[in-house]
């Protein structure tokens, strides 16, 4: 099992949007690869953590490279709720 994590800061007042794509478009995007286990979204305020849970590292990368998920890292950026974005960062689960 591979743990995916991505942080971002928000506009806090327009955090009921960024949910929205979240389940709208983000989830469906993750869903739609193969390897696909599960995902979290946690926000306190502005900072937010999206947690994903995938098969194996090679699902990952196959996520990172397709046109699909760019598309939906260019569409959330490009909304102006997300005010800082880190890379994502993976590794295997501590089982």
């Amino acid at each position: 099992m591979i743990v995916r994590v991505w942080r971002a800061e928000i506009d806090p007042e327009r955090a009921e949007e960024y949910e929205r794509f979240a389940r709208e478009r983000s989830l469906p995007t993750f869903r739609a690869h193969a390897g696909f286990r599960g995902c979290a979204l946690i926000r306190d305020g502005a900072e937010c953590t999206v947690v994903t849970l995938w098969e194996r590292s090679e699902d990952v990368a196959a996520l990172e490279a397709s046109p699909r998920y760019r598309d939906t890292v260019r569409a959330i950026m490009a909304t102006g709720f997300v005010r800082r974005a880190e890379e994502a960062v993976a590794a295997p689960a501590v089982t």
